[in-house]
């Protein structure tokens, strides 16, 4: 390990544990790479299914909740490139935390990732068996069970492209963002369009019908940041992006800022259209499906290119993830964090082989039980948000302090006030509430809706993980300290970065 200015790498055991192949380097330029933070954002889906629940409560100044909402995500997003372009890294984000709080805190951050990445993908999955099903039984009196096999076929489907490299699943996020992302798009401009003149920037003004002006906007910024996070899952691409240390930063940056100016221009739309007036109740518009409702209204048929864009962007969701978790999990055991199996990478391919087996298999058998275990598949898709959500925030808010930590440690001559100090202490700081609110804890009179079941069991199931988790690093700590040392190695081909040093 490097201390002071120094930079870690392990070019010579980057193999270790793989068989001797590693991942592909320099695969991937900056497109593919920037859509698989958008990809992973699931932008279709996240208009229609999470920032849905900003309405309630912003009422007509829903817009300005997504603003602000992207403003705070951009904090996020900034402190995670400022890191990123020094370590490019296959762990991602629990790379960055080892290197600036602690390789302790850098295990402990990997382990939480896997539990909010894991179950992302079979989220994806859910999706698209309740749009499918739904449509089916509402049309042609196909019954509600049916969302199983289509999760299986959707499943299969995100194995198969994740299976075949890096090339080809981020080819597909590109195809399928673009795609889900023209049919939103064309949908607000409608929208905007068919609203005439109701349309005003009154939108974006706190007190516009909403029952406490800025008290109500609060809780849906708080909420609309929840469906803009998932920016970060370009991290992990730091060992087969080109040029990774330029191509990270800009993608999760790029992203947070496109996907969030997208949101902020469909609920305008859906604002202006519906009536800001009428906007507390959005969500239940359409018997609560509200944005294929608007569609008909204003495309008839149309609707039915909504439909597939969900789909489209719940496949595109799940396959971004998938890539995301199975480079981590390889990452892990590769410094023998998991079993050494799961590093091993198919020599043509590139691809995490046996990590990519078992992840899919958990998110296929995960959408399976969690489906019908509470009930429904929507009820599942609830735990899950709720799930994923808190450990997200909860890691964010660790890569603030550790971007703070990272600089002041081993960059200290380019430490910067406001880019490695001001701006990662406030998104800590910021997003301090947003975690209150998604684990639906009310604060400062806010009337934040608590919990109920199933997602109340999530904050339950997080701290059994991290309690497991916390075990297994007592375990490794009494063991062998090596593995926990290794979290914080960069693993950087040379001949990636001409004249980059290496070593310390």
């Amino acid at each position: 390990m490097a201390g002071g200015g120094g930079q870690v790498h392990d070019s010579a055991s980057a193999n270790a544990g793989d068989g001797g192949h590693g991942l592909h380097s320099g695969s991937v330029g900056l497109v593919p790479v920037l859509f698989q933070s958008i990809a992973n954002m699931a932008p279709g889906a996240a208009v229609a299914f999470s920032i849905l629940f900003a309405a309630p409560y912003a009422g007509g100044a829903t817009p300005l909740a997504v603003l602000l909402g992207l403003v705070l995500c951009l904090l996020v997003a900034v402190t995670i490139g400022q890191v990123a372009k020094h370590l490019p890294s296959a762990g991602g984000l629990y790379t960055y935390n080892a290197r600036g709080l602690g390789t302790g805190v850098g295990f402990m951050v990997g382990w939480a990732f896997l539990l909010a990445e894991v179950v992302v993908a079979p989220a994806g999955l859910l999706i698209v068996g309740i749009v499918c099903s739904t449509v089916l039984h509402d049309h042609l009196g196909w019954p509600t069970w049916t969302w199983a096999p289509f999760s299986v076929a959707a499943g299969l489907v995100v194995w198969y492209l994740v299976w075949h490299g890096i090339k080809l699943s981020t080819t597909a996020n590109v195809i399928l963002a673009l795609f889900e992302i023209t049919v939103f798009l064309a949908l607000a401009v409608t929208l905007a369009v068919r609203a005439g003149s109701a349309n005003t920037f009154a939108v974006f003004t706190v007190g516009e019908h909403n029952a406490k002006g800025f008290g109500s906007v609060v809780p849906g910024v708080l909420y609309a940041v929840l469906g803009i996070i998932g920016f970060e899952a370009a991290a992990p691409l730091g060992e087969e992006a080109r040029n990774p240390k330029r191509v990270i930063p800009l993608a999760v940056v790029g992203s947070c800022l496109a996907i969030g100016v997208f949101y902020m221009f469909c609920y305008y739309g859906a604002t202006v259209f519906f009536g800001p007036a009428r906007m507390t109740a959005f969500p239940a518009a359409g018997d609560g499906d509200p944005w294929p409702a608007l569609a008909s209204s204003v495309w008839g048929l149309g609707f039915i290119a909504v439909t597939i864009a969900l789909v489209n962007s719940a496949v595109a969701g799940s396959n971004a993830s998938a890539i995301a978790t199975t480079r981590v999990g390889y990452s892990l055991a590769r410094i023998r964090m998991l079993p050494s199996v799961m590093a091993r990478v198919h020599p043509r391919l590139g691809t995490p082989s046996v990590a990519t087996h078992v992840q899919m298999a958990v998110a296929i058998g995960y959408a399976l039980i969690a489906g019908f275990a509470f009930g429904a598949p929507l009820k599942a898709l609830v735990f899950q948000g709720t799930l994923s959500g808190v450990v997200i925030v909860i890691i964010y808010m660790a890569t603030g302090l550790s971007c703070i930590s990272f600089y002041l440690r081993e960059r200290r001559d380019e430490f910067n006030i406001l880019l490695h100090g001001l701006i990662p202490l406030a998104s800590c700081l910021l997003f301090a509430p947003v975690l209150l609110a998604a684990l639906g804890v009310d604060f400062g009179g806010l009337g934040l809706t608590p919990l109920t079941p199933p997602a109340s069991y999530a904050p339950y199931v997080i701290y059994a993980w991290l309690a497991i988790g916390l075990g297994v690093l007592g375990w490794f700590l009494a063991t062998d300290r090596s593995r926990i040392a290794r979290t914080g190695l960069v693993f950087e081909d040379k001949a990636t970065e001409p004249g980059q040093e290496h070593g310390s």
